[in-house]
């Protein structure tokens, strides 16, 4: 039976975040931050945020996660119980820099596996995407095992990661843990690069009184997530208990699904005067290889997933943080 959502017990020892700074590694650090003694956890990025009250809540470690003797360094003087592995480039900035996309992405996974192991690291968690799926997969209710051919370096890199993954548990007992985001939207960070990034400077757009012009067509479905549905996810996946944890590639994780057109009429809702235009350019076809819904049947069964927020609910929480935001 599947542990209750939410009761995770407290977790004695330092955890490391790796990529902290990204739009994802904020505000899963501030997570772990009130779950856990705030100088307990330990963030790491290759620079240091550009709001320097990001991450004073604790420690903060500069980290090329490139660097295998200065990431030994770290893990060595913290000795982590967890280490939450954030760091890569994303869809559409892979594709500009795609030698460098995959060396990051593949490099800087090995460096924390084989360090996980040399080290005795309990637990590792490294976020997988539905990138790793393909043109050829089926888009609706995409099944946690089906045909995987992704077409981008990001989604090919991902796809690597998994079967790593899966190879360090089986290999070497190494619990990692991993889940297959959807598209993530936060109002605590701006948008980092990804191909489903528009589904958050939108909301920035309609919140500061100007139009918004999308790099989708409108009627483009695609899977995705709010923030605090996706901290949760992980948290929960991160305390479960491992006989619960039966994938050990990635997990599939779904809450909705919707088109820019979609978000534009709830955003509408509130804000009536609101306008978006559409302009498609090259991450409509990155958009149009992934899938529109997912299947997150395993996740639910396993260790007890579900979502707490829908379309509707998630624009009414965004603009009302974003506009606080503004008037702070």
């Amino acid at each position: 039976m599947a542990p209750t959502p939410g009761d995770t017990p407290t977790l004695p020892g330092t955890v490391l975040v790796i990529g902290a700074c990204g739009q994802l590694g904020l505000e899963l650090t501030a997570a772990l931050r009130q779950r856990y003694a705030p100088h307990n956890v330990v963030a790491a990025d290759v620079r240091a945020p550009k709001n320097p009250d990001a991450l004073a809540g604790g420690p903060f470690e500069l980290l090329d996660v490139l660097d295998k003797d200065r990431l030994e360094d770290l893990i060595r003087q913290y000795r982590p119980v967890q280490v939450y592995h954030l760091a890569a480039l994303l869809s559409a900035t892979a594709e500009k820099d795609p030698m460098f996309a995959w060396k990051l992405n593949m490099d800087g996974l090995l460096n924390v596996l084989n360090l996980a192991v040399q080290y005795r690291v309990p637990q590792v968690y490294w976020p997988s995407s539905i990138a790793v799926f393909g043109p050829d997969t089926p888009r609706e209710h995409t099944p946690q095992t089906t045909v995987m051919n992704p077409n981008t370096v990001y989604g090919i890199s991902k796809l690597a990661g998994e079967q790593w993954c899966e190879w360090y548990h089986r290999h070497h007992g190494l619990d990692v843990r991993s889940l297959r985001y959807p598209g993530l939207i936060g109002y605590k960070s701006l948008p980092g690069g990804g191909t489903t990034d528009y589904a958050v400077d939108i909301y920035h757009k309609a919140v500061a009184g100007e139009d918004f012009e999308c790099f989708l067509k409108e009627d483009t479905y695609l899977p995705m997530m709010y923030m605090p549905d996706a901290l949760k996810a992980t948290l929960d996946l991160m305390h479960a208990p491992a006989g619960h944890i039966k994938v050990r590639t990635s997990y599939n994780l779904g809450a909705m699904s919707f088109a820019p057109a979609d978000i534009t009429a709830a955003i509408q809702q509130e804000i009536p005067g609101f306008q978006v235009s559409y302009v498609p350019d090259g991450r409509q076809a990155i958009a149009d290889s992934w899938p529109a819904s997912i299947d997150d049947s395993a996740a639910r069964a396993d260790w007890g997933w579900a979502p707490a927020f829908d379309l509707a609910k998630m624009t009414q929480d965004m603009l009302v943080h974003l506009k606080d935001l503004v008037v702070a």
